[in-house]
């Protein structure tokens, strides 16, 4: 963080823009400010600022506050080296209460809480404003924006994370070791475990949460496993869509405090959550990312189900502290936010563990309904059927806790006998597999794995505020 921190401090110690690229009529333009009365506007010299500040008030929309509010939050992270920072901060945080009548100052979390609670109505080059900002940090930010722009989400809702463009890098078809080779692993530490094809491996969150991302091939398919560590997300994407193989890197910025990655070819940032573009030249293509099954189980219970499986090497050309528990320690300890959300429920805490499903509509169409499962529901019924608005599955939770869903086809099951196989209430039991449910009696009867991930609850609702929730 500190170099960022120097290039931000740098970024607004000397002015953007000088006043000599301003048009001598521009200000006679009706409608709204330019983008550079806004950079003018943090000037610590009060003849540039003021005059830029009357700009912004003569063509003002509510809409204006997201760019005063992102040039708050960048000066607010910078305040610690740079005393300064203060007087602009609260000459914009004074400015903005005089136009908006909110008397905020300069907590950027009331103001982003109040912009987000109003109609969405960007400033025309809101995008460019984004690129020229961050670009500042970052060069390659500038990829992700720019005007004219397609976005599929509030812009005013996307921060930055505080990295740079794959600042945590993600790892690239990572080493991998046998299950009896990864004596670094104890039983209970926490994996996330993937078959494709008759091939399984393990993911330790050890090691991931350090790295949000990594580009495998498992079971000979090209995948992109996301880690979003904020929003307790791990889904593995099918890195081939719309007839090419997309590669994917972590973009730096968050919406809704779960990360937006993108593609290298086209720089559009994608949605890590919803597997859809966000923004860029991708929006609006009908493009989504299929996902693939991922269970959250501990390293005995996974090997012990899979002696064949191997698991990420400790070798990953990264100097990182890859002790059980030592990512994000202190975040997972609280229920406490690092990013602030639009929208939060209190039906259960932010972080209690949800287990997450899509389901495609009955009548065929390409909507997706979301439901919400607690964990803690689940772990006090190993067996539980989902019946959801035509939905027909059935949840299988281990001993462990590790939940598995599969269609249930119309059988109604009612246990699990003592070698985790589930009983049917027609007295038939089936054997729990990574891809299907198959009957031991007749093993050609068989139920397929439907996808499914574990999920913070603050993390799903503020992207899904419709969701069916079930605790």
């Amino acid at each position: 963080m500190k170099p960022f921190l120097a290039l931000l401090l740098a970024a607004f110690l000397a002015a953007p823009f000088s006043p000599g690229t301003r048009a001598q009529d521009e200000a006679e333009v009706p409608g709204r400010a330019d983008i550079e009365d806004f950079f003018e506007a943090t000037s610590l010299d009060e003849r540039e600022a003021a005059p830029a500040r009357e700009r912004i008030a003569a063509g003002w929309q509510d809409g204006d506050v997201a760019l005063v509010v992102d040039l708050l939050d960048l000066m607010r992270r910078t305040s610690m080296v740079n005393p300064a920072s203060w007087i602009r901060l609260s000459r914009l945080g004074a400015f903005l209460g005089e136009r908006t009548g909110q008397s905020f100052g300069v907590d950027v979390a009331r103001w982003q809480q109040w912009l987000w609670d109003q109609p969405y109505d960007p400033h025309p080059d809101y995008g460019e404003f984004k690129a020229v900002l961050y670009g500042q940090l970052d060069p390659r930010f500038q990829d992700f924006f720019g005007s004219p722009l397609r976005t599929a989400i509030r812009l005013d809702e996307v921060q930055w994370g505080g990295v740079a463009v794959n600042g945590i890098p993600p790892l690239d078809h990572p080493a991998v070791v046998a299950a009896a080779e990864a004596d670094y692993l104890a039983d209970d530490n926490i994996v996330f475990g993937i078959s494709v094809n008759g091939e399984s491996r393990a993911y330790p969150r050890r090691i991931l949460a350090w790295h949000e991302m990594a580009l495998d091939a498992v079971g000979g398919e090209e995948l992109t496993i996301v880690y979003c560590t904020l929003c307790g997300t791990v889904i593995p994407y099918e890195s081939r869509v719309g007839g090419r193989l997309r590669v994917f890197g972590t973009s730096g910025f968050l919406y809704q405090s779960n990360k937006l990655m993108f593609d290298r070819e086209t720089k559009t940032l994608w949605s890590s959550l919803d597997g859809t573009p966000a923004i860029g030249p991708l929006v609006g293509s009908g493009l989504r990312l299929s996902i693939r099954p991922v269970v959250t189980t501990t390293w005995g219970a996974w090997r012990r189900r899979h002696p064949d499986t191997t698991v990420l090497s400790l070798d990953t050309g990264y100097q990182r502290d890859y002790s059980e528990g030592a990512a994000y320690r202190t975040y997972f300890a609280t229920d406490s936010l690092m990013f602030p959300v639009s929208r939060l429920d209190v039906r259960l805490r932010n972080k209690a563990e949800v287990l997450a499903l899509r389901l495609a509509a009955p009548d065929g169409s390409d909507a997706i309904r979301t439901v919400a499962v607690a964990a803690e529901y689940l772990r006090e019924r190993p067996v539980y059927h989902l019946d959801v608005e035509g939905a027909d599955l059935v949840i299988v939770t281990s001993a462990e806790g590790a939940n598995r869903v599969y269609e249930a086809g119309g059988r109604r099951f009612d246990r699990l006998d003592g070698d985790g196989r589930v009983i049917e209430d027609a007295g038939g039991t089936w054997t729990v597999q990574e891809d299907r449910l198959r009957a031991t009696a007749d093993p050609s009867l068989e139920l397929p794995r439907v996808p499914a991930h574990r999920a913070f609850w603050f993390g799903w609702y503020a992207q899904y505020p419709d969701t069916i929730l079930i605790r």
